[in-house]
C-alpha cells in the first residue's frame, strides 16, 4: 500500500511539475511576444534558425543556384494578362536563369477605379490568408509589411482612418495610400510620412523601394538573403500591382533588377515583407489563387541560417495585410 501510495506520489509530484515548466513557458513567452507569441507557440510551434551551407539540401533548387552563381543572367519569359473582371487581372510571370525557369511572379493587376484596397492588423496571430478572405469578403489578399514581436505594424500604419504603428520613424523608402476612391504608391524621398499619410483611409509605410519614379533600385542588404518576396508595384496607366514569388530564388537587389527589365510598365515598386508570411490568395468569379510562401534565409555573423518551423504544419498567421474588395 506505501509502494502504491509512493508512486502515485512521483507521478502527481511529475504532472505538477510539467504543468508548472509549461505555465512558466507561456507566462515568459506571453511577456515577450504577447497573444502574438502565444498563439504562434500553440498554432505552429513557433520558428528557429537553423545554419546551412550554400548547397545544403534542406534548401530548394533555386535558392542554392541563386547562392552559388550569383553573376547569372535573369530574364523573364512569356506570359500573358489574364482578365477575370474589367479591371482585375492576373498572371503568373516565369523567371528564366539562362533560360531555365527558377521562379514564377504571381500577379494581379487591379483598377482603383473599379476596386478598393484597404489595410488591417490582427496581431493576435489567429488568422491565416484564407481566414482574411472569408472575413473581410476580398477578392484579393496580400501580406502587407513588417510588423514587430507582438504583431502591431512596425511602421506608420492607417487602418480605415485609425492610425496604428510607431509615431516616431524616420521613413525614407515608400507608403501605399489609399483614400478618397483612390490608391497609389509614394515616394518618401525628401517628404515626411506624417504629411503623406495624413488623409489617408488605409495606408502603409514600407521598404525598400525596388524602383523609384528615377526607375533607380534603393535596395542596400546582402546578395545571400533569399526568401520568398512580397511586393506591391504602379504600373504607367495606374494600375496597382500586386506581386508574390513561388520559389525563393530572389535576393532584394535581384529583385530590383528583374522587375526593372520585366515587361510590366512600372514606375514604382516597393518591397512588402518576405518569407513565409509572403502570401496571396484571390476569389474573384471563377478565379482562386491560395498561396504562401515557405522560404526565407539570412545571413547572421557571415553564417547563412534558414528559418524553420517546430511542430505542426499549419501555415504562418499574417498580422499585416492588403486586401482588395469590390465598389
Amino acid at each position: 500500500m506505501r509502494l502504491l501510495r509512493g508512486r502515485w506520489l512521483k507521478r502527481s509530484t511529475a504532472v505538477v511539475s510539467a504543468i508548472l515548466v509549461l505555465l512558466l513557458l507561456l507566462v515568459g513567452v506571453y511577456a515577450y511576444g504577447g497573444l502574438y507569441g502565444i498563439n504562434v507557440l500553440l498554432r505552429r510551434g513557433g520558428s528557429y534558425w537553423v545554419s546551412v551551407t550554400e548547397d545544403d539540401p534542406r534548401l530548394s533548387a533555386s535558392m542554392r543556384l541563386a547562392l552559388q552563381a550569383k553573376t547569372l543572367t535573369v530574364t523573364a519569359g512569356d506570359f500573358k494578362w489574364r482578365e477575370i473582371r474589367p479591371g482585375f487581372d492576373v498572371a503568373e510571370l516565369p523567371v528564366l536563369a539562362e533560360g531555365v525557369s527558377v521562379d514564377h511572379l504571381l500577379l494581379a493587376r487591379v483598377e482603383p477605379s473599379r476596386f478598393r484596397f484597404i489595410v488591417r492588423n490582427a496581431p493576435t496571430a489567429d488568422r491565416e490568408l484564407t481566414d482574411w478572405m472569408d472575413m473581410l469578403g476580398a477578392v484579393a489578399v496580400i501580406n502587407g509589411s513588417y510588423y514587430s514581436r507582438r504583431g502591431l505594424p512596425d511602421t506608420p500604419f492607417i487602418s480605415d482612418g485609425l492610425a496604428l504603428g510607431p509615431q516616431d520613424y524616420d521613413a525614407r523608402h515608400g507608403a501605399f495610400v489609399s483614400m478618397s476612391g483612390k490608391a497609389t504608391i509614394e515616394d518618401l524621398a525628401g517628404k515626411t510620412w506624417r504629411d503623406v499619410l495624413r488623409d489617408a483611409d488605409d495606408a502603409m509605410v514600407s521598404y525598400p523601394i525596388l524602383i523609384d519614379a528615377e526607375g533607380r533600385s534603393r535596395v542596400n542588404g546582402d546578395s545571400r538573403w533569399l526568401a520568398n518576396r512580397s511586393f506591391i508595384a504602379l504600373d504607367r496607366s495606374g494600375r496597382i500591382i500586386l506581386g508574390t514569388t513561388k520559389d525563393a530564388f530572389f535576393s532584394l537587389e535581384r529583385l530590383a533588377s528583374f522587375l526593372k527589365n520585366a515587361p510590366l510598365d512600372l514606375t514604382m515598386a516597393l518591397n512588402l515583407d518576405g518569407g513565409p508570411v509572403a502570401c496571396q490568395g484571390i476569389a474573384l468569379d471563377d478565379f482562386r489563387r491560395d498561396f504562401c510562401g515557405e522560404w526565407e534565409l539570412a545571413v547572421r555573423d557571415e553564417q547563412l541560417k534558414l528559418l524553420t518551423g517546430g511542430f505542426g504544419r499549419r501555415r504562418w498567421a499574417l498580422p499585416i495585410i492588403l486586401a482588395v474588395l469590390p465598389k
